[in-house]
């Protein structure tokens, strides 16, 4: 009942330590990776947005066609 009951109790334990570990792992990224990410993100941001334009453009004749004209 007592190794139960320890078990418990290291689980806390155990998600601070691997969260502080993580942290102090972590770094601030300099000017070019900064740039690199932000430009991937803008990349994506644009093919997803001309995906569901060109998806919406396709979905409303054809539900016009579908539903009958109104």
């Amino acid at each position: 009942m007592s190794d139960q009951f320890q078990e418990i109790l290291d689980i806390p334990k155990d998600f601070v330590k691997d969260g502080t570990m993580f942290i102090n792992r972590c770094t601030k990224p300099d000017r070019r990776e900064f740039t690199q990410i932000s430009r991937a993100v803008g990349i994506g941001f644009i093919v997803m947005g001309a995906l569901g334009y060109v998806i919406k453009l396709i979905h409303i004749p054809v539900n016009n066609i579908l539903v009958g004209g109104a």
